[in-house]
């Protein structure tokens, strides 16, 4: 996924507003479900035929948007996935950009607003590709409604906005998931075997860069819309690092970024070191191009992956720089396939969040993420005041 634009327009702040009360496009002129109706569809899809494929609707109709579209519409195509989900429909707040998307893609339906989706009871499942000050009303309104969520990251803009979001999960007993792709493709199992085979010894240190030249693209330089490299693209380092060290102690953090005129982060760079010694080192950019490489260093050897953004190949290499193996990862339908399985295996198994992004994992990792921008002093517009 090399361009993570959502270019759905979007209002300035975030708040339940943002869910317009325009009527659906083909559906009865109602208006969002009441805790009855949002009841009895739980019940239903609770109790129901669990090998029943999901109704899988994608709310915003942005780049990200027609990736899921494509994915879905290929998943359904494929004896592999063909018993999970349905491509179902597209909710925009453009009722002729939504006819255009669901046509294109193939979807049943679509909506001309958002309240209108969330008030079809045949919707299972929302994909929430829209802004990303957005993610955190939108997820809550759809699990008020009885919709489960899979959440594009970051799956909220900071922490407090993800532990609503999972309170409501609780509340409702709606899935509530982070759709951060690396975190469930197959690349991630090839690497840990890398590391646990004990081929490169003791893990000291790693590194990992994501860097996309992306200053033209509007949303990435406004702070009203939590723009800035660390969220778009310095989560993947991030990610990588921490899939890699696991959740151990950060004992010190020395992090620093480039500013843009607008305020936002235009490159950064983070070094971690956790309280085992180990240390690692993530940087992003959003003015220049990367090898978008990680590097897992240990004590006989080290491993290099391939583009962390969705990793091709994983080279491991002796201490003398002897390539001892070359691992090409498994083919793919777009890599979206696997963060799609996994929520609809979890909703099946009575879960609200993935094995492979647990709740745990997001706070976490969103944690990080707001100590690094307290550091720089990078607040959004939208955001309370320090405590």
């Amino acid at each position: 996924m090399t361009d993570t634009t959502h270019d759905e327009p979007t209002p300035p702040a975030p708040n339940t507003q943002n869910i317009p009360s325009t009527r659906p496009e083909h559906t009865p002129a109602t208006e969002a479900p009441t805790a009855s109706a949002a009841t009895a569809h739980t019940a239903e899809t609770e109790t129901g035929d669990a090998s029943r494929p999901l109704n899988v609707a994608i709310l915003g109709a942005g780049r990200i948007a027609q990736s899921m579209a494509r994915t879905l519409t290929m998943m359904s195509a494929d004896a592999r996935y063909a018993s999970l989900v349905t491509p179902y429909a597209v909710a925009s707040r453009s009722a002729a950009k939504a006819r255009a998307f669901a046509q294109q893609f193939g979807l049943r339906t679509s909506f001309g607003s958002y309240r209108g989706m969330l008030a079809d009871p045949d919707v299972d499942l929302v994909y929430i590709a829209t802004p990303h000050p957005l993610h955190a009303e939108q997820a809550i309104a759809c699990m008020r409604a009885g919709k489960h969520v899979l959440v594009e990251k970051p799956f909220a803009v900071n922490v407090d906005e993800a532990q609503r979001m999972l309170d409501v999960s609780s509340a409702t007993n709606r899935f509530c998931g982070e759709a951060m792709w690396t975190r469930f493709m197959p690349s991630r199992l090839v690497i840990d075997r890398a590391v646990t085979s004990g081929r490169i010894g003791a893990i000291t240190s790693v590194a990992a860069d994501l860097s996309y030249p992306m200053t033209h693209k509007k949303r990435l330089t406004d702070p009203n819309l939590a723009g800035g490299a660390l969220l778009d693209v310095g989560v993947y380092p991030l990610n990588f690092i921490d899939m890699v060290v696991g959740d151990r102690e950060i004992t010190k953090i020395v992090t620093s970024m480039t500013p843009l005129p607008t305020g936002v982060d235009a490159q950064n760079a983070t070094t971690l070191y956790f309280d085992d010694g180990t240390m690692a080192n993530a940087t992003s950019s959003m003015m220049c191009a990367s090898e978008r490489a990680g590097h897992i260093r240990g004590t006989n050897g080290y491993i290099d992956c391939e583009n962390i953004n969705n990793v091709s190949a994983v080279d491991v290499y002796a201490a003398d720089h002897t390539l001892l193996d070359h691992i090409d990862v498994p083919a793919q339908l777009t890599g979206y396939e696997y963060e799609v399985a996994a929520a609809v295996r979890a909703i099946r198994a009575g879960r609200r969040d993935c094995i492979e992004m647990l709740h745990a994992d997001t706070l976490r990792m969103l944690a990080l993420t707001d100590t690094l921008r307290a550091q720089w002093g990078l607040r959004y517009p939208f955001e309370p005041d320090p405590r």
